[in-house]
């Protein structure tokens, strides 16, 4: 009967507290990397003359968000030498990822594409894999931001986390295409400008607090003596319990069936947003043009749909917001595929931008909420890291595919965008097949059982 006294206005309330601002930080500090090895390392090694395919298979760095549940038990249970007694466990994680990433932009500024092509990729990777190892404790310190009785309020944290992500990558991102078309920077300026920006973000974090909400402990049920067993029960700890966890709760085939929608259902949009630079310089866009509807455009368009999107999933609930907000997703792709057959028009690219923004808001809001919502409280990093690297699999290692795509459709840009629409359809039909599991484990979820 509780949940029916909520309201639009009640729900919109959780908006105004501090807790929901730092996640939207947080999002720009997560967001802001995919600048340095998305959009404008497309953009300069376009303007250097590299294939479609060889720009396309550049962006398999990011396959290490694929893989980062692989050390995502680190940061659940180690804190790092001085900077986590100093800054506590999620804190220290991300400010010692963002030095990283400092170093590396300023890195890159010292490269050349016609000769140093290799260390560009190797920096790129280490940029990449610092990025995705930061975003574990980002995740982490969203979800612990509410306590298991406000698992339902996960909507308006993933809002304002997909708020904040675009605004690190678009709003943050139009900067550097600006400032190589509008007062003739070079791409390697533009990276010294990004380090120094990835350095202000680092600053905030030093004035915050650790989660509200600390991960539950492990119940260690009684300490190992002798060192080999003392190891195997870290091994199972960190790395079997999450797993065995999330499938004892949901029982072996809904945990498979799920685990299945995660890898899918951002396929076609991954697709999409490889080739997008290099279809918009293709097609005749400026950098200027790219810089303000791309980026700027997306991004207020993101932040308003995002908060928007979590206040319909709030009131919907996340699964009927996932089918809704995934259909919409798809069909918002042939957009791109009017632009590919009229050309390079202004009003058409706005309202493809205009589109695309608010189907993917909608869309990313409601899968960021439904997987914070499987999370366990004792496994929160773990957990969260091994299903958000799942569904960034094919993501970044199948997307890496989409330049050779569009070289084997002959540069047809149009029958390209519309196989990107088609490629939700199978993880739509997964989940449609198990949606009743999902109702059910959503009630559990926001009586504070999981």
């Amino acid at each position: 009967m509780a949940e029916a006294q909520h309201t639009w206005w009640s729900d919109s309330q959780v908006f105004k507290q501090p807790r929901i601002w730092l996640i939207f930080v947080l999002g720009m500090i997560s967001g802001f990397p995919w600048v340095m090895i998305g959009s404008v390392l497309s953009a300069w090694l376009q303007d250097a003359g590299l294939s479609r395919s060889t720009i396309g298979f550049f962006g398999a760095v990011i396959g290490v968000y694929s893989v980062n549940f692989l050390w995502s038990p680190l940061i659940d249970r180690i804190n790092l030498p001085f900077f986590g007694r100093r800054f506590g466990r999620r804190r220290s994680w991300i400010l010692f990822c963002q030095a990283i990433i400092a170093a590396c932009c300023f890195a890159m500024a010292s490269l050349d594409t016609s000769q140093i092509l290799t260390a560009i990729g190797v920096t790129a990777l280490l940029i990449a894999t610092a990025s995705a190892t930061q975003d574990i404790a980002i995740d982490a310190f969203r979800i612990e931001q509410f306590s298991e009785q406000e698992n339902r309020l996960q909507s308006a944290g993933a809002g304002m986390a997909t708020a904040g992500w675009w605004t690190g990558y678009s709003g943050l991102g139009a900067i550097p295409f600006f400032l190589v078309d509008g007062i003739s920077f070079s791409w390697q300026d533009a990276y010294i400008l990004l380090g120094c920006l990835v350095l202000l973000l680092s600053s905030v974090v030093l004035f915050v607090r650790e989660p509200r909400y600390q991960q539950t402990p492990i119940d260690d049920n009684g300490a190992p003596q002798s060192v080999s067993e003392q190891i195997v029960a870290r091994i199972n700890e960190v790395v079997i319990s999450p797993i065995n966890e999330f499938f004892q709760r949901s029982g072996f085939k809904l945990a498979l069936s799920i685990l299945c929608f995660i890898f899918l259902f951002k396929l076609g949009e991954a697709f999409l947003g490889r080739m997008s630079i290099v279809f918009y310089k293709e097609i005749g866009f400026s950098n200027d043009q790219i810089g303000t509807y791309s980026k700027l455009v997306t991004w207020w368009v993101t932040i308003v749909f995002a908060i928007f999107g979590s206040l319909v999933n709030l009131r919907l609930g996340i699964i009927k917001g996932l089918i809704i907000g995934g259909i919409a997703m798809a069909s918002s792709n042939l957009m791109f595929s009017w632009i590919a057959l009229v050309g390079p028009s202004e009003p058409l690219f706005l309202s493809a931008v205009l589109i695309d923004g608010f189907t993917s808001a909608w869309s990313t809001v409601a899968f960021v909420a439904f997987i914070s919502l499987l999370c366990h409280r004792t496994f929160t990093a773990t957990q969260y890291a091994l299903m958000a690297s799942l569904g960034s699999l094919g993501k970044t290692i199948l997307a890496s595919y989409s330049g050779v795509l569009v070289d084997a459709l002959g540069g047809n840009w149009a029958i390209f965008f519309a196989i990107t629409a088609l490629m939700i359809i199978p993880s739509l039909l997964l989940l449609w097949r198990i949606r009743h599991h999902l109702f059910e484990l959503e009630q559990r979820s926001q009586g504070g059982s999981v």
